[in-house]
């Protein structure tokens, strides 16, 4: 109990890596946070890094190895495709680390960086930061055993994010979520997509089939004109229809809801729900971890397998380019000598 209490009063020093667009939230959420002190950070841009610490309250700009050496913790949100060198040492240096999704480019690497968070006995989560959000919550609560799941999210182009896919950008969310409620491996994989903005898949479908049985259809867009996030989900349970932006889910089924006359037993539940501050959840999840041994909610492992279907869904589209190059259907960039 003495050890509990000290803990509770306890701050975990954060050195934050990146000085972006979610450096900049991280760094302004550990600023408000009563478990939380910014010990620093770090940004190749010096003058850019300089501006977030002035408004983080003055935290200084440090090289990492600096960083490391004053830090209980590192946040990385630093460009994707430096998540796996940055994390991989912290963790080495004994820090904990919340990083950014997708935790890494390989399957290996993802391994590399829990076998480490394991070998030096420190918390490892990965920052798939609508987990902790009323939507996720809502259709967890609801469905367990789903037979059919119909995911949309589709957004204006902005350029932030470009430097991955529409896969690893958007896609990702909704793969976690059914990953969450679906209790089976991955048996395959159909999938399409295309740049068009960027040098990456800016809009993507996927088809994922599960060795129950259970198949979901994804579909992501950074280039459309509107914004649309939906889901549908046909289960065991019933039908849930859920719209993420307007903040509303209805779920036909026999557990819960009114009453619905002539259907032999059917109920109607509707819900809605009110924003709230996922990141700032998600960072008082990690010092909770962290200070007191709270159970990591998004782990290297779930972390992992949410990199494990984003990759398979990347290798269907790369396959679905072939065929479709090798029948003729689309030709082929000319190759520059």
């Amino acid at each position: 109990m003495a050890q509990a209490r000290a803990a509770a009063g306890r701050q975990l020093r954060i050195g934050i890596v990146g000085a972006g667009h979610f450096g900049r939230f991280h760094a302004l959420k550990v600023l408000h946070s009563p478990r939380e002190v910014l010990s620093g950070i770090h940004d190749p841009d010096g003058p850019r890094a300089a501006r977030v610490a002035a408004e983080a309250g003055g935290a200084p700009v440090l090289s990492y190895p600096d960083l490391l050496a004053c830090s209980d913790a590192i946040i990385v949100a630093a460009p994707a495709d430096h998540h796996f060198d940055l994390a991989r040492q912290a963790l080495a240096a004994g820090r904990h680390v919340l990083v950014e999704k997708p935790m890494a480019a390989t399957l290996e690497q993802a391994d590399e960086l829990a076998r480490l968070a394991t070998r030096h006995g420190v918390v490892l989560q990965v920052g798939h930061l609508l987990r902790y959000s009323a939507e996720h919550r809502a259709i967890t609560e609801r469905i367990s055993r789903p037979l059919y799941i119909e995911a949309t999210r589709i957004a204006p182009y902005k350029p932030r994010g470009t430097d991955v896919s529409v896969i690893l950008d958007l896609m990702i969310h909704d793969l976690d979520l059914v990953l969450a409620i679906v209790d089976s491996p991955i048996e395959s994989v159909d999938a399409l997509g295309a740049a068009v903005s960027s040098p990456f898949e800016d809009i993507a479908n996927a088809r994922v089939r599960f060795e129950n049985g259970c198949v979901a259809t994804i579909a992501a867009s950074r280039i459309s004109l509107k914004t649309e996030r939906r889901m549908r989900v046909f289960s065991q349970e019933g039908y849930l229809s859920a719209d993420f932006v307007k903040r509303e889910l209805t779920m036909i089924g026999r557990e819960r809801g009114l009453p619905l006359p002539g259907t032999g037993g059917f109920r109607r539940e509707s819900v809605t729900w009110r924003d709230h501050d996922t990141l700032a959840a998600e960072h008082a999840a990690f010092a909770a971890s962290c200070l007191d041994g709270a159970p990591v909610l998004v782990n290297a492992m779930a972390g992992r397998r949410a990199l494990e279907a984003a990759l398979a869904v990347t290798k269907g589209i790369a396959a679905t380019r072939a065929r479709m190059e090798a029948s003729g259907l689309i030709i082929p960039p000319v190759q520059e000598d």
